[in-house]
């Protein structure tokens, strides 16, 4: 008689709420990633498993100066005063055509609206958003702050 073993793989949050982050960003694998939040370590190495070999976290990602493509902040069970407060320094990470998708535990709507309104504050415009029975996630880009006049 044979044994056959199969393996599950049983998949973490983390891995649940990655590729919904990468397909909000529309971000490629030469893109640079920050990442932020309690489990940025955690998602910045499920990134590189799938080839997003120039991910950071925060924790080791330089000084800021507006280097990255795209920021992904996991921002499950923290309040949203915290994540201005965190907007406020990664800003400065983010370049001016950067993307930026904040992923957040399920909500109400007017937690929702608070986030987007948190957004707009630091010159961001909502672009999409996905919902799971998991959390939810939003990108967001800059406002254009110099539009370039049209010639007429």
């Amino acid at each position: 008689m044979v044994k056959v073993m199969i393996k599950s793989r049983h998949t973490s949050a983390n891995e649940r709420i990655i590729e919904p982050m990468i397909a909000l960003a529309r971000c490629s694998q030469q893109d640079r990633i920050i990442v932020a939040g309690s489990k940025a370590i955690e998602l910045m190495s499920a990134l590189q498993r799938r080839g997003y070999l120039r991910a950071s976290a925060t924790a080791n990602c330089g000084h800021p100066a507006r280097q990255y493509n795209v920021a992904f902040v996991d921002w499950r069970q923290r309040t949203l005063q915290a994540l201005e407060a965190t907007l406020d320094w990664l800003v400065d990470y983010l370049s001016p055509a950067g993307v930026l998708v904040i992923w957040v535990d399920p909500q109400k709507p007017v937690a929702n609206q608070n986030l987007r309104e948190a957004l707009q504050k630091h010159g961001f415009r909502v672009e999409a958003g996905t919902v799971h029975e998991y959390g939810s996630a939003i990108s967001a880009r800059r406002f254009e702050l110099n539009p370039i006049s049209k010639a007429a």
